[in-house]
């Protein structure tokens, strides 16, 4: 847990950071000759772990694994892993499960959760090939030592049958603040249910309907039996550029042809943030999206996407609970008390670090 901020995988630039904050490749896989974590009996799942965790000392470089069993995480501890992405909120809290996390924080597997393993990799910007052969590496080498379960039929046998054949799944998070303001994001999720990739929210819904919590969503393959590895890669890359372009063009047209509106939003959360002293999460999505946008329209300067990026994880509970924990701070006498609005004076205080040199370019 000590990297937090500036030797994060997250903090680094990335291709098409402007619109693709970052890519995912997850490969889902089990052992041959045991049930599914479902359908664990006696100790199976204690068995499945030591296979797996065994596997990781036997790689080419073993010292840079960590291996953490979820039962010895701490409340702060799981809260961070959930909010870089490593691990989710229905992981089991169990002598049985855990999680083995490269030292760089790039790629991490989840043993006996959905699956006996999951390997996720990250990467900044729209990068799916890096992702995928980080993840295909660490496969290749538990593969040495461990037996997956596969048929000739349907490939890499998983606990859900949309897993089956690759076990991957493609994921890009994406900032689409342009395509929201017109409300375009419906058609788009059509567009892409057609071509077998679905759309969310990444940090929970926006006030307006249809619309996401500062404009960030993420697309990702729906199943993992059409076509190759290959194949479906494609398809989220040719999907994640073709929403990247289309941003970029509805970005041009709308500072074209509503540039009062769009800089009026965009000057009143870069002002907001200059002399606020409390910053909830849910108003600091919209501060960071906002300057993001203003950024990529060209209205603003001094910060950088991979940056703003950044500041999407060091703005969530977790880390600034790690960062509370860590170091003193001297707050104001009324807040001293007070564990939610502490927080909250950390979170304006952290952007308002991060935005010292925003300058509007007129």
């Amino acid at each position: 847990m000590s990297e937090m901020s500036s030797d994060a995988w997250y903090a680094e630039s990335g291709p098409e950071n402007d619109v693709v904050l970052s890519t995912r490749i997850r490969l889902a896989r089990d052992l041959a000759n045991f049930p599914f974590p479902q359908k664990f009996k006696e100790d199976d799942a204690q068995r499945v772990k030591t296979l797996v965790f065994d596997s990781f000392s036997h790689c080419q470089n073993p010292d840079n694994y960590q291996v953490v069993l979820t039962s010895d995480l701490n409340e702060l501890g799981r809260k961070i892993l959930c909010e870089r992405g490593v691990i989710d909120v229905n992981t089991p809290v169990s002598s049985g499960s855990g999680v083995v996390i490269r030292t760089d924080g790039c790629v991490s597997c989840v043993v006996n959760d959905i699956d006996h393993v999951r390997i996720a990799a990250f990467v900044p910007g729209l990068n799916a090939e890096k992702a995928f052969k980080q993840c295909r590496a660490v496969d290749d080498e538990l593969q040495n030592s461990v037996q997956f379960a596969a048929s000739f039929e349907l490939g890499f046998l998983t606990s859900a049958f949309a897993d089956c054949g690759s076990g991957m799944k493609v994921s890009c998070r994406l900032h689409l603040p342009s395509l929201s303001f017109v409300d375009k994001i419906p058609a788009v999720c059509k567009e892409l249910d057609e071509k077998g990739i679905v759309i969310k929210d990444c940090f929970g819904a926006g006030v307006e309907k249809n619309s996401s919590l500062g404009s960030f969503y993420q697309i990702s393959s729906k199943n993992s039996g059409n076509g190759n590895e290959f194949d479906q890669i494609a398809n989220v890359v040719s999907a994640a550029s073709y929403i990247a372009k289309y941003e970029r063009r509805m970005r041009n047209e709308l500072l074209e042809k509503q540039p009062t509106v769009i800089r009026d939003r965009i000057y009143r959360s870069y002002a907001k943030i200059r002399f606020t002293f409390l910053e909830p999460l849910r108003e600091a999505f919209e501060v960071v999206s906002d300057i993001k946008w203003g950024k990529n329209l060209g209205l603003l300067e001094g910060i950088e996407d991979n940056e703003l990026c950044a500041l999407l994880y060091r703005i969530q509970k977790g880390h600034l609970q790690f960062v509370l924990d860590t170091k003193k701070f001297n707050f104001p006498k009324d807040l001293s008390d007070d564990s939610v609005l502490k927080e909250e004076h950390l979170r304006a205080l952290i952007l308002q670090e991060a935005f010292e040199n925003l300058k509007i370019i007129a």
